[in-house]
């Protein structure tokens, strides 16, 4: 291990891609302090904390700019839901599959509509969010809401989602310069940046519950603290062990002599934490919706759609389940085609022991893969369902349960990048130094 880190200090080039993207993650963490001009900030903290969780979920991957209302508010996420949507869009739309299909030119072509798709989404969601918090008072500070029209209020609404769709525009620009000149695909470090920088008011409010001010001073608040961090320590090391877990099919080419060492691998989790996003944000919607309506009653249909859509009842528990589960599967098999790779075989004049080309080999592997799918949808049922029983079982509040997160996506999503950009480092380091040799 040692060697590897010596052998990522010791190479210049590497280390200046490494400050390059420290420099860009500083500039963005500073941008996500300056504010909306005329929003009252008061107001989008009161919004999160009476909102569904897609909100909390939006806030957690801006790194908390949303609570700030920034111009980073909503972040690179748009960005990410335009991405899911595009590739969803692959199989209704022509074009788009001819241009996935075209190599680096198609590849440029999906990424500029993606973008195009992203700030568009960015100045809709920003629109719909302001409007929503305009819903319980007003959402300018108070030295100019006297100042203020009503007929022109929508044009400053618009405004401020102008406000917000650019910085999802600077966000997309940073995530490409990382991208290019960085370490580590730019999106996804941008998230995890996000998310890392919540970790420490998890600790801080453990500490608080447990150890500086608990409700009961007693020995067992210490068991308590040390049982949580040993879980915490647990799940980590076995998110990072099932994130690294593959099934390798072994592969032999008709044209070599001898025991072949080639293998295609298949990934424990292939879905990745798609599934998670896709069941949170279906699950979330309706309730936010019912919160952007101001509606506080939870009687009627309000109590009856809380009742469905809220994963911390047991009939919405249920359905978030069965969704993840869907989607796993679902995501899964769009991610491997088990036809394309049977045609890959057959071009290169490969075959899998023991299995015939084609049909033959187009069925062995959509069977491996569905039976490796069940092993990763339990793991993610488990891993997405840990911050709810966790939160039950420590009785933690909704403020506590909000912060303190014993799994979940974000765990997912900072082991998974951790991973690809210590892969990536280490390539980018041995690729420099066998060009050295020649220079």
């Amino acid at each position: 291990m040692w060697t590897r880190i010596l052998s990522i200090l010791s190479n210049k080039k590497v280390m200046l891609r490494l400050l390059f993207t420290l420099g860009i993650l500083l500039a963005v963490r500073l941008l996500s302090y300056i504010t909306i001009p005329l929003f009252d900030t008061d107001q989008i903290t009161r919004f999160i904390n009476s909102s569904g969780s897609f909100i909390a979920i939006l806030n957690n991957f801006s790194g908390q700019a949303l609570e700030r209302f920034s111009i980073l508010a909503l972040g690179i996420s748009p960005y990410i839901t335009a991405s899911i949507a595009i590739q969803l869009l692959q199989m209704v739309i022509p074009s788009f599959k001819e241009w996935s299909e075209q190599g680096e030119t198609g590849k440029r072509r999906l990424n500029q509509v993606t973008r195009y798709i992203a700030v568009g989404l960015a100045f809709i969601q920003g629109f719909a969010l302001i409007l929503g918090i305009s819903v319980n008072g007003s959402v300018f500070i108070p030295s100019i809401e006297a100042s203020v029209i009503t007929d022109f209020r929508f044009v400053f609404y618009i405004y401020m989602a102008l406000v917000i769709a650019g910085g999802t525009a600077i966000a997309i620009f940073f995530a490409d310069l990382i991208t290019k000149k960085g370490i580590g695909n730019g999106t996804s470090i941008l998230i995890v940046a996000g998310i890392v920088t919540s970790l420490p008011s998890m600790w801080t409010t453990l500490w608080s519950k447990y150890i500086e001010s608990p409700v009961n001073d007693t020995f067992l608040n210490y068991v308590w603290f040390v049982l949580i961090i040993l879980i915490y320590v647990g799940v980590l090391l076995g998110v990072v062990y099932m994130q690294a877990a593959t099934r390798k099919i072994p592969v032999q080419y008709a044209n070599r002599q001898g025991k072949s060492d080639s293998n295609i691998p298949m990934k424990i989790n292939s879905s990745g934490v798609i599934p998670v996003i896709f069941a949170q944000t279906i699950l979330s919607i309706p309730l936010t919706i019912v919160g952007l309506s101001g509606t506080t009653s939870s009687g009627g249909i309000v109590g009856w759609i809380q009742a469905i859509f809220g994963y911390q009842e047991p009939i919405g528990f249920i359905l978030y389940v069965l969704l993840i589960v869907v989607f796993s599967f679902f995501y899964a098999f769009l991610m491997v085609n088990p036809n394309k790779i049977a045609e890959n075989l057959s071009k290169g004049n490969a075959y899998i022991p023991g299995v015939r080309p084609g049909e033959d080999t187009k069925d062995y592997v959509a069977k491996l893969l569905f039976k490796i799918t069940v092993i990763g949808t339990a793991y993610l049922v488990i891993l997405s369902i840990m911050p709810i029983l966790t939160s039950i079982i420590f009785g933690f509040n909704a403020t506590e349960a909000s912060v303190i997160t014993l799994g979940g996506t974000s765990l997912l999503i900072i082991v998974g990048v951790a991973v690809q950009t210590t892969e990536q480092l280490e390539t980018d380091a041995k690729q420099e130094s066998y060009t050295g040799i020649f220079e």
